[in-house]
C-alpha cells in the first residue's frame, strides 16, 4: 500500500490546485478522480458554457454587423462545429492539467476512491480505497476491475456538487439539467427555464442569442436575487428588449410531457398559467456530493447538506479537510481553489484562512455581463452603514459606443463617512473583465476616492470604474 502524505479526493479546480500546492511545499501526494481531471468547471460547467456564450454572442454581433457598416448576408448557426469548439478547447485545458500533474510529480489515481479507515496508524492516519478500471499491459482494453488502497496522513475533501433536481418532476430527456443541457447535440426551438440565477440566465441569454424562444420562471421577486435590486432590474429591461421573457414571482405547480414538448402550471400573482415549450431546463442550484465516499467513517460533520468546515477547511475531524462546493457558501470555482491552497498551507503549518465573502468577485457571464464583490445597498443599509452611491452608465464610455455595447452601468456603494468601498456592482460589457480592480480595491481597503482619482487609460471600458466611484463623491466628470 502507498502511502501519502496528503491525499485529494476530487480534481476539480479546488483538487488539482491542492495538489500543486502540496507538492510545492514537498509533500508527497495523491490525487483521486473518477471521472476526468478538471472536474464540473472544466467540463460541465464553466469553461464549456462559456465557449458556448461566446459563439451566442458573436452570432448575435454578426447579425448586427450592418450597424458597424459591415453586410454580412446568410449568417446561420453550424451548432455541431460549435460543439466542436467547445469540445477542443476543453480538451486542450485537461491536457494542461494533466501535464501539471505530471510536472509536479503528483500520482493521479483514475477511479472512485472511498475511506475504508480511519484510525491512528504508524504511517498514516486513514486510508482510501480506490476502484477503477485498470489497463492491462498499456493496451485498449480495460481488463479487470483493480482495487488500490492508498494510505493519507491528510485528506482533502473535494468532491464537488450536482445540480439539484425538483422532486416530482418526470424523468424524461426533454426536462434537462445543465449536465444534460450542455449535451444537446441540437437547438430546441423554444425552452423554459426554471430558475433565473445565475446558471438560469446564462444559459437565457445564451439560447436567446442562438434564435431559441426563451421563458424563465423564477419563485423570488427578481431575477439574479441575489445580485444588487438595480442590477436584476437592469437585466430584466434588457432581457425584455431581446424577448426573453421572465416571469418572476413565480411558483412551479406541475409539469408534464405532451405533444412532444413539455408543458407546466405556474401560479403567479394569485393566478395560475399554463406554459409549454420543446425543452425545460431546471436550474435551482446544486447540491453537494456528500454522499457515497465513506465521510461517515470520519469525524466530519454534515449540516445543512453540506461538510462543515473552520477557517481553516478543516472538519471535525483534524486529519480531515473539505473544500469548493461541497463545504457550501460561494459554490464558485475560484473559490474552491483558494480554499484548496488555503488546506493544504495549514496542514503544512503555514498561517492561511479562508476567503471573506466580501472580498470575492461573483460573475455572471450572459449578455449582458453581471460582475459584483462585496455589499449590495440593501445589505449595507440592513447592516447598519449610512451609505453613498455612485453610478456611471456605459452609455458616456467612448469604448462601450466603439464596440456597440452601451447598455449597462457601473454601482458603487461606499461608506457615508469614510469613504470605505462596501460593495461594487456592474452590469455590461466585459464586466467580468474588470470587476478585478474593485476587489483588489476592498482588499487593500481603498475609498472611493482614492480609486476615482486613479487614472485610467482611455479609451478603455474601464475608465468607468473611476467615473462611478468620482459619481459616489459627485465629481464625476464624465455627466
Amino acid at each position: 500500500m502507498n502511502n501519502y502524505d496528503i491525499v485529494i479526493l476530487g480534481g476539480g479546480p479546488g483538487g488539482y490546485v491542492a495538489a500543486i500546492r502540496a507538492a510545492q511545499l514537498g509533500k508527497r501526494v495523491a490525487l483521486v478522480e473518477k471521472d476526468k481531471l478538471g472536474g464540473t468547471c472544466l467540463h460541465r460547467g464553466c469553461i464549456p458554457s462559456k465557449t458556448l456564450l461566446r459563439s451566442a454572442e458573436l452570432f448575435d454581433t454578426m447579425k448586427r454587423s450592418e450597424s458597424f457598416g459591415i453586410r454580412a448576408a446568410d449568417v446561420e448557426v453550424d451548432f455541431r462545429g460549435v460543439l466542436s469548439r467547445k469540445d477542443a478547447i476543453v480538451k486542450q485545458l485537461e491536457t494542461g492539467v494533466q501535464f501539471l500533474m505530471k510536472k509536479n510529480r503528483i500520482d493521479v489515481y483514475e477511479g472512485t476512491g472511498t475511506i475504508v479507515e480511519c484510525a491512528e496508524r504508524a504511517g498514516y492516519n486513514g486510508i482510501l480505497e480506490v476502484r477503477g478500471a485498470m489497463k492491462e499491459d498499456g493496451g485498449d482494453d480495460p481488463g479487470r476491475d483493480a482495487i488500490e488502497r492508498i494510505g493519507y496522513t491528510d485528506l482533502i475533501v473535494a468532491t464537488g456538487s450536482r445540480p439539484r433536481r425538483i422532486p416530482g418532476l418526470p424523468a424524461h430527456e426533454r426536462i434537462m439539467t445543465s449536465d444534460d443541457a450542455l449535451a444537446m447535440t441540437e437547438l430546441p426551438a423554444s425552452i423554459l427555464i426554471v430558475g433565473g440565477g445565475v446558471i438560469g440566465v446564462e444559459w437565457a441569454s445564451m439560447l436567446s442569442d442562438f434564435g431559441v424562444q426563451v421563458a424563465i420562471v423564477e419563485a423570488a421577486d427578481r431575477l439574479v436575487p441575489t445580485e444588487d435590486a438595480d442590477i436584476s432590474r437592469e437585466l430584466g429591461r434588457l432581457f425584455a428588449k431581446r424577448r426573453v421573457k421572465s416571469l418572476t414571482g413565480a411558483k412551479l405547480l406541475a409539469a408534464g410531457i405532451a405533444d412532444g414538448g413539455v408543458t407546466v402550471q405556474i401560479e403567479r400573482g394569485g393566478k395560475t398559467e399554463m406554459l409549454s415549450a420543446e425543452r425545460m431546463l431546471v436550474s435551482v442550484g446544486r447540491a453537494a456530493n456528500v454522499e457515497g465516499f465513506g465521510l461517515e467513517r470520519t469525524g466530519a460533520v454534515v449540516e445543512r447538506g453540506f461538510i462543515a468546515v473552520d477557517a481553516s477547511m478543516r472538519t471535525a475531524d483534524p486529519h480531515v479537510y473539505a473544500i469548493g462546493d461541497v463545504v457550501g457558501g460561494l459554490q464558485l470555482a475560484h473559490v474552491a481553489s483558494h480554499e484548496g491552497v488555503v488546506a493544504v498551507e495549514r496542514i503544512c503549518g503555514l498561517d492561511a484562512h479562508a476567503p471573506d465573502a466580501a472580498s470575492v468577485p461573483k460573475c455572471i457571464y450572459g449578455r449582458p455581463e453581471i460582475a459584483s464583490v462585496g455589499l449590495t445597498e440593501q445589505a449595507a443599509i440592513d447592516g447598519g452603514y449610512e451609505t453613498k452611491v455612485g453610478k456611471f452608465s456605459f452609455k458616456a464610455i467612448g469604448k462601450a459606443l466603439v464596440f456597440g455595447e452601451s447598455d449597462g452601468f457601473v454601482k458603487v456603494v461606499a461608506d457615508r463617512g469614510t469613504g470605505a468601498i462596501l460593495g461594487v456592482h456592474m452590469i455590461g460589457p466585459h464586466v467580468t473583465d474588470l470587476i478585478g480592480e474593485a476587489a483588489l480595491a476592498q482588499v487593500v481597503q481603498a475609498t472611493s476616492m482614492d480609486v476615482g482619482r486613479m487614472i485610467h487609460p482611455h479609451p478603455t471600458l474601464s475608465e468607468i470604474i473611476g467615473e462611478s466611484m468620482l459619481s459616489a463623491d459627485s465629481l464625476a466628470l464624465g455627466m
